[in-house]
């Protein structure tokens, strides 16, 4: 049936000149031809250069965080640890679609449809159930700094919670990304073949209008907004308590705030440029067309480096996260015993406050 479904799409569709691998259209310009040398160009060299770079420094702090929860089981006992498991799961997942498109952008797509389906099925999956994830974690923290009280009276019943919250994650990640699943197709461009989203004729620019108010709504628009608003009472808490140092906890928090706006605030801008171009056809200057999609190559790895940095953001600020990390690194004869002893007692006087209850959401 699903193969059916999509035979009769192929028979009426139409190629969205799409490329996924960036996420730029080269036919955002609607003066007819446009030659995009300079963009492919650049794409060639630029593309799998930083997605390699991304792809390695990614792997390397989540595998650390996944290699922490599998050495030391008994960590998972909040809803944050939960979160933090499959955050880096989904990182890694994500970043495993990356070596994909850098050979794509370099060699074109060689991989073959059901690999073209297979790829960009994961990277919206990942892509989604990321920001979701991170909208999680900041409610838990919502939840374990303003309402402490009840954060620790209801602990077992948070950490099933949590469990589910996951599950439902997932599967929602899973339906937002059908549209890749069902329009990724292989196509022949230039004697080369790529894998982009074709849509069928009579709805191309609906269908692609709500692929990307979705990604712009659920992938920025929601986690920004739970962000602003758990945030800034977690801080309106923090700035009323008393007896603990309350400067590196708020640092956390507008560090954490400000990175997620500065890596993902401009692709999704683009996002929602694009998507205002297929409706009203607003950009007709091949010039202007061919700088908005070499730009939006550089902003999209700008969005991709928030995965690099998940796991210092969100994991590696914690006190109990480096000691276990530590642990493992003396385990496999890294680090020296003294340094262990001296960087250790230094990061317990320094860091009184994560051991703290209110803070302990924000250092684990």
């Amino acid at each position: 049936m699903f193969f059916f479904v999509l035979q009769t799409f192929d028979s009426n569709a139409v190629t969205e000149d799409y490329d996924y691998s960036t996420g730029t259209d080269p036919d955002i310009d609607n003066t007819g031809f446009c030659d995009k040398t300079t963009v492919r160009t650049f794409r060639q060299y630029y593309v799998p250069v930083l997605y390699w770079v991304v792809c390695i420094l990614g792997a390397f702090g989540n595998l650390l965080v996944v290699g922490i929860y599998a050495q030391f089981r008994n960590r998972l006992k909040t809803m944050t640890d939960v979160y933090l498991l499959n955050l880096a799961v989904a990182d890694l997942l994500f970043l495993f679609t990356l070596p994909f498109w850098a050979v794509s952008a370099s060699k074109g797509w060689v991989f073959g449809l059901i690999m073209c389906k297979l790829v960009t099925s994961i990277y919206k999956i990942n892509f989604f159930s990321c920001m979701l994830l991170l909208t999680c974690i900041s409610v838990d923290r919502y939840i374990a700094i303003v309402q402490a009280t009840k954060a620790q009276k209801f602990k077992v019943k948070r950490l099933l919670y949590s469990k589910l919250v996951c599950v439902c994650v997932w599967l929602l990640a899973v339906i937002l990304s059908l549209p890749e699943l069902i329009f990724a197709d292989q196509k022949t461009v230039n004697k080369q073949d790529t894998c982009d989203m074709i849509y069928p004729k009579d709805a191309s620019k609906t269908i692609k209008m709500f692929v990307s108010a979705i990604q712009v709504s659920v992938g920025f628009c929601l986690p920004l907004a739970v962000m602003l608003v758990c945030y800034s009472v977690i801080v309106k808490t923090l700035l009323q308590a008393k007896n603990f140092q309350k400067h590196k906890a708020l640092k956390v928090i507008i560090t954490v705030v400000a990175v997620f706006v500065l890596s993902q605030l401009p692709y999704n801008g683009f996002l929602v440029v694009r998507t205002i171009d297929a409706a009203n056809a607003t950009i007709t200057n091949c010039e202007v067309a061919v700088k908005i999609d070499i730009a939006a190559q550089v902003m999209q790895s700008l969005a991709y480096m928030h995965c690099c940095l998940n796991p210092f953001l969100y994991a590696f600020i914690g006190v109990r996260f480096r000691k276990d990390l530590i642990k493992i690194w003396r385990s496999l004869g890294f680090v020296n015993l003294k340094k262990v002893n001296k960087f250790q007692s230094g990061a317990s006087r320094s860091s009184a406050m994560s051991e703290t209850e209110i803070t302990g959401a924000l250092s684990l």
